[in-house]
């Protein structure tokens, strides 16, 4: 009987090391291996050695943007860095941010608070051992705070994702520049293996608050692989054994713009006035001597919101979601606990996250596209929510916003796949399965640009997708545009005698119709196009426009082909002026630049030419043109056994200025690759070249 017991005890307690630890060393209660593209893979016993690694890490590789960032969280980089940033600080302030992030820390359960602490003391702890990787600037920013970490979502996730400076002069279209994403989810009647497959493919500027952090991260009953925003204690997109989630950017309207009348100190509401309420704030300013000025800046408020804009007759007050969801990391923190989709739906319908669209896969072959993020539910009434709303009224005044069953949303299509490029729920998937009319005109625009309509093609037209064509469709350079329109342009131009249009339409006839690092053509048709003026919504140019019932195929054709000749000539004109040569290869005049690589690139502008590869660029010298953003953090996952993941960041995984690893993923942006994910401590020890142990 002593005996028995005796091993009784030694099972219980492997099952108590099973259940509440990990697959880290008994030596050390946490352990950071890092990989030879600079990925940390964390194993710890305990979930506060996990978040204390998580900040350590974080710092090791992007010590210095992590300062600058949660400076500039706090409103108060102006007095740290200089006036550069005033308008910063005063964006910050302007919303309430710093007041707001401390009452959201107050509401924070106990474990939660004791994960955020142990988060910054990694930080801290980091910065304190190595005072050298951190620049002189930066040091007067530490300590970091718990604070500081709900300071820098808001900053980031609501200002400017939500809504954003720019909307301070209000453009409706300026919410979406420089927002774009793509994702796609394969369910079993659509995969060659029948397992579910997922792609996670965030498109962001290649820097500062949009940087990505690719991480591991294991203790106890969590095992989660994937990216986060440099500053945040939570994986943002990843997968796990068994489910995995994307983001983009959502096509829908989470603020609005108030034009207020204003009346003596005060505004006009309905029959009366209301004053504003006012505050002032001390702003601090460092001077190039390094004196520090102070500036009182004055913050109004009305009914509706924080005003951004005032002249002699109007102001404008910005109203945004987002401000009642303190609860976000905790989401996110039982999403990548999720086993199946039950759980994760529990998760994620509590819409902590103001912003993104969501897409889904997992093990049991469940996918779902949800329209994510909180949209207000606004009063009837004509009033025109992409512009300036009257706020004379209580009439336009909204103060819910829609519930988790209220949003769009597809779960497990009859055709088999999803896919969002940043188009509006209705065109998830071919054919139609929502119907738009189900819903609040506002919830979202209606409309499929080209390089939706690209994404979705492909996923129409391959009846069985195998994992290998997976990252070829990730990988698609493709101008849709050019399938529209060129065979068009090639016979229009067959007429003419002109020897510079018979050298053009050669080339345009014998280009693949991409953009990849080889492709010869694509330089001479983006410039036709941009000339020509083509977009997707600019209908008059089409010969066919754009129609909702045949969405994947419209609009198409050139509608006027005399100027469409003409404007081959003029583009064939300037493009033999700035190159020498009709036929320049992409990869020759669109480059990757950092440090001392330069290296071709591919893809491009992802509207209005269709492309599903999406590369920004900014100009630089000799009319070439250097990679700015895009593809960022890249996945393609199939739930199979074992899991199968391919992985990268274009730009690296560490933006320290000594680190190796700022450029040694760039080859791979250029070559079209991803690397495999490791995941298991066999496959990670393989490829090991540096360990933190604590």
């Amino acid at each position: 009987m002593i005996i028995k017991t005796k091993y009784l005890n030694r099972i219980l307690l492997l099952v108590v090391l099973f259940v509440c630890g990990c697959n880290s060393s008994n030596k050390y209660q946490a352990e950071i291996l890092w990989d030879r593209y600079g990925v940390p893979h964390i194993f710890a016993h305990e979930y506060d050695k996990l978040f204390y690694s998580f900040g350590w890490a974080q710092m090791k590789n992007h010590a210095n943007l992590m300062l600058r960032l949660f400076a500039q969280s706090r409103g108060r980089a102006a007095e740290y860095y200089g006036e550069e940033y005033l308008d910063s600080d005063k964006w910050v302030h302007t919303h309430n941010i710093p007041e707001r992030a401390k009452d959201w820390m107050e509401l924070q359960k106990p474990a939660f608070k004791q994960y955020f602490e142990s988060f910054t003391n990694g930080i801290n702890d980091y910065a304190e051992k190595f005072p050298n990787e951190i620049d002189k600037e930066n040091h007067v920013v530490l300590p970091i705070k718990p604070v500081d970490l709900l300071t820098h979502y808001q900053r980031v996730i609501m200002y400017h994702f939500v809504t954003n400076p720019r909307d301070a002069k209000f453009n409706p279209n300026s919410i979406n520049q420089s927002k774009g994403s793509n994702t796609w989810a394969v369910g079993p009647s659509r995969s060659q293996s029948g397992n579910a497959m997922l792609i996670i493919n965030p498109h962001l500027l290649w820097g500062d608050m949009f940087t990505w952090f690719e991480v591991q991260l294991n203790c106890g009953p969590l095992d989660i692989y994937g990216a986060t925003l440099v500053g945040s204690p939570f994986i943002g997109i990843g997968f796990n054994n068994n489910i995995g989630w994307a983001h983009t950017n959502n096509v829908h309207d989470g603020q609005d713009l108030y034009k207020l009348i204003l009346v003596d100190e005060g505004y006009k509401w309905g029959e009366n006035t209301k004053l504003f309420n006012k505050k002032t704030v001390q702003l601090k300013v460092k001077q190039e001597n390094g004196d520090i000025n102070i500036e009182k800046y004055i913050i109004k408020e009305s009914i509706h919101g924080p005003i951004i804009r005032e002249d002699n007759d109007f102001a404008y007050a910005l109203r945004v979601v987002g401000q009642d969801q303190p609860f976000v990391f905790e989401q996110y923190f039982d999403m990548a606990l999720s086993k199946n989709f039950d759980q994760f739906e529990k998760a994620i319908s509590r819409l902590q996250n103001p912003f993104f669209t969501t897409m889904y896969a997992d093990r049991d072959g469940r996918i779902m596209h949800l329209f994510g993020g909180r949209t207000p539910v606004r009063p009837k009434g004509d009033w025109d929510w992409l512009n300036t709303v009257p706020g004379d009224t209580p009439l336009t005044l909204w103060n819910n916003t829609h519930t988790y069953e209220e949003l769009p949303k597809v779960i497990d299509s009859n055709s088999g796949w999803l896919q969002n490029a940043n188009d509006p729920p209705w065109t998830t998937t071919i054919p139609l399965e929502l119907n738009r009319h189900d819903y609040p005109s506002y919830m979202s625009r209606n409309f499929m640009h080209f390089r939706a309509q690209r994404s979705a093609r492909m996923a129409y037209e391959d009846q069985k997708i195998s994992f290998d064509e997976l990252l070829l469709y990730k990988m698609d350079t493709r101008m849709e545009l050019a399938d529209r329109l060129l065979d068009d342009l090639i016979l229009a131009v067959m007429k003419s005698e002109d020897e510079l249009l018979k050298k053009a339409s050669f080339v345009l006839q014998n280009w693949d119709r991409c953009t990849n690092n080889n492709s010869r053509g694509a330089i001479l048709f983006k410039e036709w196009v941009d000339i020509s003026g083509f977009k997707f919504d600019n209908s008059e140019l089409f010969t066919i426009p754009w129609d909702e019932a045949d969405p994947m195929n419209t609009p198409r054709g050139i509608k006027n082909l005399d100027m469409a000749v003409q404007n081959l000539k003029t583009a064939s004109l300037e493009i033999k002026n700035k190159y020498d040569s009709l036929d320049v290869s992409w990869g020759d005049v669109y480059r990757i630049i950092k440090d001392e690589i330069d290296l071709p690139s591919n893809g491009g502008p992802g509207d209005p030419y269709g492309i599903f590869r999406v590369t920004s660029y900014k100009p630089i010298k000799n009319n070439r043109y250097a990679a700015s953003g895009g593809d960022s953090f890249q996945a393609i996952v199939e739930f199979s056994s074992p899991l199968k993941a391919l992985v990268g960041i274009g730009y690296g995984n560490a933006s320290q200025k000594n680190s190796i690893h700022k450029t040694d993923q760039i080859k791979f942006y250029s070559q079209k690759e991803l690397r495999p994910a490791w995941r298991t401590r066999n496959e990670i020890e393989k490829n090991l070249i540096d360990k933190d142990t604590f």
